[in-house]
């Protein structure tokens, strides 16, 4: 009994030391070694937005031999598809190109939204944006598009997004 009373001391004494070192350990490496997002002279343009591109075609009246032709249940005098066009966006940075990309709408009916994330790190200073997206389907330019001169300081993020409300692509 003697030989219990004193282990249980130790016991304590080893979770002690334990816990000590673990705090420790988490205390220097949340510390060390240092993490930068950007270096001192950088900034940052982020390209982030989801939209629903336009329908790619229009609803149809359905003829009497179509209707005829479906079940009962499903004899709906419209035929509106649900597909939706990709978005197709482009950035020029300077008048450079930077970023070209084709966003697919998502979902298994090809219905859903379609997203676009892009990050530019550039030198901070003043920069000509042009930000271009087209939504509609078939040959055609872009739907909507913005051109601005921006000054970034050091460590500054740009965000370019769309927002239809706010009268189409924004920058923030």
């Amino acid at each position: 009994m003697a030989e219990r009373r004193s282990i249980r001391p130790l016991a304590w004494l080893g979770q002690v030391l334990l816990y000590g070192l673990f705090a420790l350990l988490v205390g220097v490496f949340s510390q060390w070694p240092p993490y930068r997002h950007l270096a001192a002279d950088q900034a940052l343009i982020k390209l982030s937005f989801t939209h629903h591109g336009q329908v790619v075609s229009p609803c149809r009246q359905l003829t009497p031999a179509e209707l005829a032709k479906l079940p009962p249940n499903m004899r709906a005098p419209m035929s509106c598809p649900r597909e939706r066009a990709p978005v197709v966006v482009e950035l020029d940075v300077d008048g450079q190109p930077a970023y070209r990309h084709s966003a697919a709408p998502s979902g298994l009916s090809k219905d859903g939204a379609s997203s676009v994330y892009h990050r530019v790190q550039l030198a901070a200073g003043e920069h000509r944006i042009a930000v271009r997206m087209k939504d509609s389907p078939g040959p055609g330019g872009f739907d909507h598009a913005r051109e601005a001169t921006v000054t970034l300081a050091p460590a500054h993020i740009l965000v370019i997004d769309f927002d239809a409300a706010k009268g189409g692509i924004t920058l923030q």
